[in-house]
């Protein structure tokens, strides 16, 4: 979602430049006078201030600015499901979800669940927050191993990474057996609205585009595979930088760095590589930033 707000940002200050063309002098023939710059050592980069001053300066251009946010999540070993911490309600509550690529509901067990799963996990009090408003629709659920989940639809605040939008949310009254072995309480589906479980809910990316919280309807996803590089000699996982992989790196051209990592060889755009030299024959490949580890 970072690199929302800077697509947005630079998609509105292209829009304005073809917009207004500013008609240019000629280059002067004649010797001039040249004026140095010294750059202000207390200058503070910001660009929503920057898009307010556009804005009020140019009211047609209309620049919008988006918001931007992050949520780490844990891998369950081995990458057996993706869960991190989301926000629900008011006062929040956090509760940490399973981000399922497969699925488009939104739940978690509220706490009139008595189930042995439910116990097992965070259960939501919509009675404890103000912002929680019914909706009365029963909803369940059920996924490809057999588990399943039931409930009544609600609708309150859910903040992810920062972004907070009202959101429709499955209260589980009912959870199978398999959910109580998994580490979190419940599941975001990451899927279009046309795989809701219940007809015409929509999904935490279609309100925030509905809602004008995000500039762009962009959403990234990174999950690392801690099979992947478990599988390659000398690979060690620090839990604070990411995954330590020895590798040799030969850059070829200016664009392009060859370079052979786990008995496999590979060629990729300098832009698509993120990575630190160690300084001791290792290169550190950021768990969040690399988009080298999937092969591109």
């Amino acid at each position: 979602m970072k690199i929302t707000a800077f697509v947005t940002l630079a998609a509105a200050v292209l829009a304005f430049t073809d917009a207004s063309p500013i008609a240019r002098r000629p280059h002067p023939t004649a010797a001039g006078h040249s004026v140095p710059l010294t750059r202000n050592p207390h200058f503070k980069h910001n660009t929503r201030a920057q898009m307010a001053k556009l804005n009020k300066r140019y009211p047609g251009v209309n620049i919008r600015t988006g918001s931007s946010g992050n949520v780490p999540l844990t891998d369950v070993s081995p990458d057996l499901e993706y869960y991190g911490t989301v926000s629900v309600g008011t006062p929040a509550q956090n509760v940490k979800l399973d981000f399922d690529t497969g699925s488009s509901d939104i739940w978690f067990p509220s706490t009139s669940c008595t189930t042995t799963a439910c116990k097992k996990h965070v259960r939501f009090s919509s009675t404890a927050s103000s912002t929680f408003q019914k909706d009365g629709r029963k909803w369940s659920i059920s996924y490809g191993d057999g588990s399943t989940a039931s409930g009544i639809l609600g609708s309150d605040m859910v903040s992810v990474g920062g972004i907070k939008v009202r959101q429709t949310i499955g209260l589980a009254t009912a959870e199978s057996t398999q959910f109580g072995s998994s580490p979190a309480d419940g599941l975001f589906g990451l899927g279009f609205d046309t795989i809701e479980s219940v007809s015409g809910v929509k999904t935490f990316l279609d309100n925030a585009i509905a809602a004008g919280v995000l500039a762009q309807p962009v959403v990234s996803v990174f999950l690392p595979s801690e099979r992947r590089f478990n599988g390659i000699e000398g690979a060690s996982n620090d839990p604070n930088n990411g995954w330590v992989v020895p590798c040799s790196v030969a850059q070829d051209t200016e664009n392009y760095v060859s370079f052979s990592m786990g008995g496999a060889d590979f060629k990729v755009p300098l832009a698509d590589l993120a990575y630190e030299d160690l300084g001791d024959g290792n290169l550190l490949f950021n768990d969040h930033e690399s988009g080298m580890m999937n092969g591109s």
